[in-house]
């Protein structure tokens, strides 16, 4: 039987004496976390905030997680106020939740431009940067996506990683080469942080084809730069420069 939003499991590394517990980061193998122990073992759970305040009132806790209060506190996500948010998570609110929309506050927040404050208030209220929506995409994905690059760039700060995967396994390199309007300096910035390259979607397209296709001729300078095969093939047989001669994209041929 498959998990629903089974994206939005991870390993849990439980609490050991005065070490709090925490979920293991995707991309970071198990061998660099210390095991103790009194704890000898990963447990499989659905990502949720790990509180480290000693002392909750679980029926406070429970009250503060009604519909009315998620849906304010999205409000708050939305209207881009930090100091509400910073306020809520203080007081125990789980950032880690799906409005009637699908979206998650991070995911919402990082498709908002110039919102740095917001960001940070989230994932030090206990926003886990890999918590999807329910079309698996993370933050990183979404502000890739529309191409809000102080967004990418403060979500790599705050300890993002440029290669989480969505549920067809594309990145947010590859998410940022599917519009005409993408600014190469996220494609850049995530290169620069050991983003994949090479992934491909349903019809083998690699990132270079949708950067062909699309005209951005910095992106293919970026990749090129980095090592991308100029000579890779989707499933019809054509490499990023047949995909070039297609749209009529001579600037990245």
């Amino acid at each position: 039987m498959a998990l629903p939003q089974s994206f939005n499991f991870g390993l849990f590394l439980p609490p050991c004496g005065s070490r709090a517990g925490k979920f293991l980061l995707e991309d970071r193998p198990i061998r660099d976390y210390p095991f103790h122990d009194c704890v000898p073992y990963l447990e499989l759970k659905y990502k949720k905030r790990v509180y480290k305040m000693l002392k909750l009132d679980e029926k406070a806790l429970k009250q503060m997680h009604s519909k009315t209060n998620l849906k304010k506190f999205m409000d708050y996500v939305q209207n881009k106020n930090a100091d509400k948010i910073e306020k809520w998570c203080t007081q125990g609110l789980d950032p880690n939740f799906h409005d009637p929309q699908g979206e998650t506050p991070l995911t919402l927040a990082s498709g908002i431009p110039s919102n740095r404050n917001v960001l940070i208030a989230l994932v030090g209220g206990g926003a886990h940067l890999d918590f999807r929506n329910s079309e698996g995409q993370t933050g990183m994905h979404k502000a890739a996506f529309l191409s809000i690059s102080e967004n990418v760039k403060t979500l790599l700060e705050l300890g993002g990683s440029p290669n989480y995967r969505d549920p067809i396994g594309l990145t947010p390199l590859y998410y940022s080469m599917l519009t005409t309007d993408s600014s190469d300096s996220i494609a850049e910035m995530l290169l620069s942080e050991a983003a994949e390259i090479g992934i491909v979607d349903m019809h083998g397209n690699h990132e270079l084809h949708q950067a062909c296709k699309n005209g951005l001729m910095k992106h293919v300078e970026h990749l090129l730069y980095y090592g991308a095969d100029i000579n890779a093939q989707n499933i019809n047989g054509n490499t990023p420069l047949h995909v070039c001669a297609v749209n009529n994209r001579p600037e990245c041929a």
